[in-house]
């Protein structure tokens, strides 16, 4: 029988859909620092964000026929020596952007309207300091009208610009690839129509966006720093959902207290599970601890997405 870890997890219709297709999974996590003797007696390992498969795994974990990961990214495996080695890596890119994207617009509504800040003082302060926190509040904005820029514009920041076009914004869109500009929105119904983004350089988004979102691979040098700040238009909002690392944190406090930047919106971190204080408790942040894909409608996706791929990835070896 064809075992498979699931150290990360996998959603029950995914993993019953292994079982009925004669896999045994297992789904109990195995610490990091013992899987390179216990994932020895499997076959197959999949695994999220935490867990990571490196190539000191990989030499370790020669039984291994293939490595996947529920999610888009696939920064903690050493994908190109998995396929030197012969083990193929699958990932689920298209199950959880809806998700994400939805969840770049939580923040954004959130910090157009200051909804961290009041959520945090309402309960200390409402009852005694009501109509001086009306007051602290009454300049938000609307994202109607506003440009949104997409730094990144694949499946998620394709997802990210529909919604952004529906709610009335303009897209600046920019990618190292080529894409088409023109996208179907869904409405209620089963109407679909279509509009369009329009294509920006780097410098073209940080310079014209009313709020920047970022949806690229983990680079190694900050995407967004102290000077791309200063470059930025003042009072701009930025929003991160992508990956940890693409924003200097530092440099994002300064500009915020400036004023530089109005407010962000963070999902990831440089330093997870441990963000530092100043990012955690500054006023003008908006915070979710790395939950961009994490929907039940998601998951769901995912786990029957990899499911199906593991199950054809083991059947094309019988048939080799």
């Amino acid at each position: 029988m064809i075992k498979i870890l699931a150290n990360d997890g996998i959603d029950p219709i995914g993993k019953k859909l292994l079982e009925e297709a004669g896999f045994e999974v297992d789904t109990n996590t195995i610490p990091q620092d013992e899987l390179p003797v216990k994932l020895q007696a499997y076959d197959g390992i999949t695994v999220r964000s935490a867990t990571k498969v490196r190539k000191a795994l990989i030499d370790a974990c020669p039984n291994l026929k293939m490595i996947g990961r529920g999610g888009v990214g696939v920064d903690n495996i050493d994908v190109d020596y998995a396929k030197e080695k012969g083990i193929p890596v699958y990932n689920t890119p298209a199950s959880s952007s809806n998700s994400v994207a939805e969840l770049v617009f939580g923040h954004l509504f959130t910090g157009a309207r200051f909804l961290q800040d009041s959520n945090r003082k309402m309960p200390v302060d409402g009852a005694t300091k009501f109509n001086d926190l009306k007051k602290s509040y009454a300049k938000g904005s609307e994202l109607r009208g506003k440009t949104l820029g997409i730094l990144g514009f694949g499946r998620i920041g394709k997802a990210v610009a529909k919604i952004a076009l529906g709610v009335g914004m303009d897209v600046l869109a920019f990618d190292v690839y080529d894409f088409d500009t023109e996208l179907e929105l869904e409405l209620g119904g089963g109407n679909v129509v279509k509009a369009s983004v329009k294509k920006a350089t780097q410098e073209e988004i940080i310079a014209q966006s009313d709020f920047v979102t970022l949806h690229t691979p983990f680079i190694e040098k900050p995407i967004l720093d102290a000077e791309t700040f200063a470059k930025m238009k003042k009072g701009a909002g930025v929003i991160n959902c992508s990956r940890g690392g693409l924003i200097d944190e530092l440099a994002l406090v300064e500009a915020l207290n400036s004023g530089q930047i109005a407010f962000a919106g963070l999902d990831v971190f440089d330093n997870e599970p441990t963000p530092r204080a100043e990012i955690l408790n500054h006023p003008k942040i908006s915070l979710t601890p790395h939950i961009g894909a994490s929907t039940n409608e998601a998951q769901e996706r995912i786990g029957v997405e990899l499911a199906t791929l593991i199950i054809d990835h083991f059947k094309s070896l019988e048939l080799a």
